[in-house]
């Protein structure tokens, strides 16, 4: 009997065991196949075949979550960001198929990543951002909050709130402080290590830009001693290098921040981050100019202009660039850049103001409120939130837009589209007089805006705005609707008041004309008044001045100086 009892406990161990290894022999096919690539560096596509046959497989298996990770892995091993943007969307589909709002908020996060760091594309990244904020509510994954919040505080210190900035970074860096200091698995450690680098690397350019260089200096230590001996840091490595450089750039220790920057170029080109390299040129050239060369400083001040063009994207803190090339240009006597890189100038204005509208707004609106609502979990402080955020959003408005919003005012003999062209030193970007614009939060329906913005546009496209008398009352009587409604939304998306959105609309007009059409050469400015609808001659020369930074005659001389000199067709 006692044989008979161990017999059927001993079949019962075995089937068991038998049930056990198989599922292991089942999850490992998965492992195995992700050991073959897991060691591979980000956007090896040799890693590829074999994440497809993980793909494959899963697919086969109907493994969601072994095909959610695939893709999340062809992402990391793509070379190409549309490929990249390409798997993140499969991700995104695979956590929406089985409902998991933990993995959902991982993919957005991802998606968004991709938009941020291979294409510095703000407006895309924020949106993936605040979609996995919103899916990252009930989730506990402590590693993922804290990577999204960093990702956050990247996009407030890009428009310029660095203190908000770093609020985010700090909570950052003292989670992936804390979870370096554990025994943890190689991958979990690296991953965590690099949050902790690129977190003090942002802290770094916070309170740079917040001039409190000390605190600067010492992070740039840290990061320095925290990347230099481990290869699979280098990445991180060039960051502090070149924010070493501009540190010793700032104490005019130019050989050395020359050397520090130059550095840094290499890992920052073969990843590929366009964004930080602009940086590096910019301080790069600065030195060199200040050790008297000037030709390699221009080289590098032209480089980041092949960035812009390609990317169609740069920091704020390279726009000044674009002065000094000006300024150059200017002093050797070649107009012809001197116009294209003031060309230039206005399209990066022209990024930097529309970025910094879409994201100061959105991010405030749709991510700040709701994270304090969610911190403090009280209704009653929604309004007192709203007025705190309300009141920081108009101060950083004012502050940003007065910065990025500027036309340098014409004085002296070298003068080009209203900037001035004060050749031989190098203009910071605190230089200069500025016009700006006032963006003002509405609380009107958003069937209504959109509404009046459609109208606004066939007003803009049928030249409506060259009628005399146009008034706000009337013209919104023809809108359909309230006359306060057209004001306040012209306020809140121009960023004028209604007499100064028509005084723009109509100088604008009589700009392209003098560009395009000699005849109006022939002109006086109170003609030119009339014909485009302002009432006087006086007001006509104040907003021509305004829009353009040049007053009227000194533009038409210079395009009829423009036509003159224009070479003579062979055709002719």
């Amino acid at each position: 009997m006692k044989r008979l009892q161990i017999h059927f406990l001993s079949s019962i161990l075995l089937f068991l065991c038998e049930l056990l290894f198989a599922q292991q022999e089942k999850l490992s096919d998965f492992y195995l196949i992700q050991r073959q690539y897991e060691s591979l560096p980000e956007n090896d596509e040799v890693a590829l075949p074999l994440v497809g046959k993980l793909i494959r497989k899963a697919k086969l298996e109907n493994n969601y979550m072994q095909l959610f990770l695939g893709y999340k892995d062809a992402r990391y091993y793509s070379a190409e960001p549309q490929d990249k943007l390409k798997y993140a969307d499969s991700a995104i589909y695979v956590a929406k198929a089985i409902k998991n709002d933990s993995l959902l908020s991982s993919a957005y996060l991802s998606k968004g990543v991709v938009y941020y760091f291979y294409l510095k594309k703000y407006k895309l990244a924020l949106n993936e951002y605040l979609k996995a904020f919103e899916k990252n509510k009930s989730n506990k994954d402590a590693y993922y909050r804290n990577k999204l919040i960093y990702h956050m505080g990247v996009v407030k210190s890009y428009i310029g709130y660095y203190r908000e900035a770093l609020n985010d970074f700090e909570e950052g860096r003292a989670f992936f402080e804390g979870e370096i200091k554990k025994y943890q698995h190689p991958n979990l450690m690296y991953g965590n290590q690099r949050g902790y680098l690129n977190t003090i690397h942002q802290m770094v350019i916070c309170y740079r830009k917040l001039d409190n260089y000390k605190k600067a200096d010492s992070l740039i230590a840290v990061g320095l001693a925290g990347s230099s001996k481990n290869a699979d840091y280098k990445q991180e490595q060039s960051y502090f290098l070149k924010e070493g450089g501009i540190s010793e750039f700032r104490n005019k220790h130019y050989s050395s921040a020359v050397k520090m920057l130059n550095s840094s170029l290499s890992e920052l080109i073969q990843v590929n981050d366009f964004a930080w390299l602009t940086v590096a040129y910019s301080y790069l050239g600065r030195a060199k100019w200040e050790e008297g060369n000037t030709g390699e400083a221009i080289r590098d001040f032209e480089k980041i202009d092949s960035i812009f063009i390609k990317h169609n994207f740069v920091l704020p803190e390279v726009r000044h660039m674009y002065v000094d090339l000006i300024n150059y240009y200017a002093d050797q006597k070649d107009t012809t850049k001197s116009l294209y890189y003031t060309r230039q100038l206005i399209k990066v204005d022209k990024i930097l103001e529309e970025d910094f509208v879409y994201l100061s707004s959105k991010i405030h609106h749709e991510y700040d409120v709701d994270k304090l609502l969610e911190e403090k979990n009280m209704s009653w402080i929604r309004g007192t939130v709203y007025i705190i955020i309300l009141f920081i959003f108009s101060f950083g408005a004012f502050y940003l837009l007065l910065r990025l919003r500027s036309r340098k005012a014409v004085m002296g003999r070298n003068s080009i589209l209203g900037i001035k062209l004060a050749g031989g030193t190098l203009n910071m970007p605190e230089e200069g007089m500025f016009r700006m614009r006032a963006y003002r939060k509405t609380d009107i329906g958003n069937a209504i805006v959109e509404n009046v913005l459609h109208k606004l546009s066939e007003f803009e496209a049928n030249r409506e705005y060259l009628i005399e008398n146009v008034k706000l009352k009337s013209m919104a009587k023809s809108f359909g609707v309230n006359h306060n409604y057209l004001s306040e939304i012209i306020q809140a998306h121009k960023g004028v008041n209604f007499h100064l959105y028509l005084c723009e609309l109509r100088i604008k007009y009589i700009t392209e004309k003098l560009d395009t059409d000699p005849e109006y050469h022939k002109y006086s400015s109170d003609t030119l008044a009339k014909m485009c609808g302002i009432s006087s001659r006086t007001n006509f020369s104040k907003v021509f001045m305004q829009v353009n930074g040049i007053n009227f005659s000194q533009y038409l001389n210079k395009v009829k100086s423009d036509i003159d000199s224009a070479p003579i067709s062979l055709n002719e």
